[in-house]
Formats: structure tokens, C-alpha cells, sequence
């Protein structure tokens, strides 16, 4: 079945999570191409604004305070897009949070919370997505992540997410394919990206969350959405650390964990003390400490940003015999890397 995917400045573009992160930057970046937006968040304010700074550059754009994990108000937000353009052409399902802390520390209503977002969220999205592109087809792009093949300690919940995120997504793209709906299904798996994700998150750590390097823009994901958007593509890891953590744990999974056990701890970990009074956006909308409604980077990372990434760069352009050559090269990387001793990577 050839999926046909339309230009970038001829689609209406549906984006959660619109008002952050990776889903703002994508958002801004799709708007500079000329696609019509429906942008859902859950902060009506905050997709008012944005929704104003975009009309002012002449982009068309539709917001719908949506909550992706109450199924009617995803409903409702596939509805208005096609009440406003008659069409949709790519659904993008990027809204997602998590929570930092062990297993035994964390609240059981969190736990729901967080899969309510980051897994029926995209399961509510995915649905009302073909439900509009099973006639004249499109793509639907699922946000998971580099913890969708791997996990780490200190945020167990929310790689289970992304762990169910990719077994949904790949069972439905059997089906669609099985149908031979004309639609592309991918999913992204970015590596640590520096957006307002430690923010955003609800910590149990007596310290501020971080994020392991290495970092990357959030501006990388972005290309990467709009590029599966018109290039049907089955996979796309952000940043090459998102590649090399994939392969190394499913080749190395106990040198792997061995790894993650010595480095995880204390590489989530600031060295900020987390304020008693501490907000996140886990069950409502939270804004930057600064008051911005609408921010794509944290800026609070200790780390370097990485602002490209070769292995993504050549991943989007380049054919399967030499993606493998490049899935090779990323194996023996990371089993050099894990092979060092401890003392030696810290």
C-alpha cells in the first residue's frame, strides 16, 4: 500500500500539548511552513496567546482547550477541526508529563494521572485521527520516546507509558495496514531534550529533577515531525544517544541496567533543593517560573544543548542498507561506552 502524503504548506495539522516544549516549537515551526493549525492544550490562555502571535505572522490556526485524557473532549477537538477546514492531514499526539521518584514513593492516583496523559491520551488521539484519515488518508505521528525501548530509575511510570505508548502504536499500524488505509503511522522517540519537561514533572526527589546528557533542542524533534508529516516512516529516534540506548539495551540488557544504576541517580538529580510548595502541571496546567505561558526550553539544564544531530539528520535521508550501516556503528558505539569502566564515565 503507497501512502501518498501531501505538502506541509497544503495540510491542516492537528498538535497536543501545543502550549510547550517540543509541541510549541513544533507548532511555530509548522506555522513558518504554512500549515493550518488546530493546536489543544489544556491552558485556554495560553493557546489564546500563541494562537495571536501566530495569526500575526498570517498563519490560519484553530485552539481547543482539550484534556487528551478525557476521550469527548479529544472527540470534540477532531470535530472542530474539521468544522473549521473540512479536512485533516497529519495528527500529531505529543501531550504527555512525568514523575520523578521510586516506585514505592509515588502516590497510586499520580500513577493514573500520568498514563491517563501520556497513554490514553495518545490512544483517545490516535482513534479520532483515523476515524478522519481513514477516507483520504494522512499521517499520524506519536510522540514516545527513547525510554519506549529502555528504561531508567527514578521515572519507572512514565517509561512504562512510553513502553505502551509504542506497543499501541505498532499493533495499530498493523491494523491500518491490514485495512490498507492510505496512512502513515510513526513514532518519534526523542532522546533527553531540553524543554519543560523537569518543570513540568511532579517530583518526589528532595532535589530538582534534570534530565541526563546529553541534550538536544527540542527544535530537532520538531524537523522530525514535520518531516513524517510528508516521508511516511515507521520509526524516528531523535538525537543519537536515543539510537544508542535502544540498541544497547536490547543487546546489553544487564550491562545496560548495570550502567543506568550507577550513572541515573544521581545524573536526574540537581543540586537545587525541591521547594516545599513545588508546583507541576501533572493534573492542571502550569506555567515557566518566569510567568511565560508559552516557553519551548527550560534553560536550567546544567548541560550543553546539543543543536543538531547528525545521526537524526541522516536517518530522515538516507536509504535502509545504509540506516543499517548506521545502527551498527551505534551499537559498537554504546557497547564501547558501556564497556569503560564506572570510574571512567563519571
Amino acid at each position: 500500500m503507497k501512502v501518498s502524503l501531501k505538502k506541509l504548506r497544503k495540510q491542516v495539522m492537528v498538535i497536543t500539548g501545543a502550549t510547550s516544549g517540543i509541541g510549541l516549537t513544533t507548532a511555530r515551526m509548522a506555522a513558518a511552513e504554512g500549515v493550518a493549525l488546530v493546536l489543544a492544550a489544556r491552558d485556554g490562555d495560553a493557546l489564546a496567546q500563541l494562537a495571536t502571535e501566530l495569526e500575526a505572522g498570517g498563519a490560519q490556526v484553530l485552539t481547543v482547550p482539550t484534556d487528551v485524557g478525557v476521550r469527548a473532549e479529544v472527540e470534540q477537538l477532531g470535530q472542530a477541526a474539521i468544522g473549521r477546514f473540512g479536512c485533516i492531514d497529519t495528527w500529531v499526539n505529543n501531550a504527555g508529563v512525568s514523575i520523578f521518584g521510586r516506585h514505592e514513593q509515588v502516590a497510586e492516583e499520580d500513577w493514573h494521572r500520568l498514563f491517563q496523559t501520556n497513554f490514553w491520551g495518545v490512544v483517545h488521539g490516535s482513534l479520532e485521527a483515523l476515524k478522519h484519515l481513514r477516507a483520504g488518508g494522512g499521517a499520524l505521528i506519536n510522540l514516545g520516546s527513547e525510554l519506549s525501548d529502555c528504561t531508567v530509575p527514578l521515572q519507572g511510570m512514565y517509561a512504562a507509558s512510553k513502553h505502551a505508548v509504542k506497543g499501541f502504536t505498532d499493533s495499530l499500524r498493523m491494523e491500518i495496514e491490514k485495512d490498507k488505509v492510505p496512512m502513515s503511522v510513526t513514532l518519534i522517540k526523542p532522546a533527553a531534550i531540553d524543554t519543560m519537561f523537569t518543570v513540568h514533572a511532579k517530583n518526589y526527589l528532595p532535589h530538582e529533577p534534570q534530565l541526563p546528557p546529553p541534550l538536544y533542542a527540542p527544535e530537532l524533534v520538531a524537523q522530525a515531525i514535520l518531516h513524517a508529516a510528508c516521508h511516511p516512516q515507521r520509526d524516528i529516534y531523535v538525537g543519537g544517544a536515543s539510537k544508542l540506548m535502544s540498541v544497547g539495551s536490547f543487546h546489553m540488557p544487564r550491562l545496560f541496567d548495570r550502567y543506568a544504576e550507577a550513572t541515573m541517580f544521581r545524573q536526574q538529580q540537581s543540586d537545587r533543593p525541591a521547594p516545599a510548595d513545588r508546583q507541576d502541571a501533572l493534573y492542571a496546567p502550569h506555567h515557566a517560573p518566569n510567568g511565560s505561558a508559552l516557553q519551548q526550553r527550560s534553560c536550567l539544564q546544567p548541560y550543553p544543548v546539543w543543536e543538531s544531530s547528525p545521526y537524526t539528520a541522516l536517518s530522515l535521508r538516507v536509504g535502509s542498507a545504509k540506516k543499517a550501516l548506521l545502527w551498527g556503528g551505534a551499537a559498537y558505539a554504546m557497547y564501547k561506552l558501556l564497556a569503560r569502566p564506572a570510574s571512567a564515565r563519571n
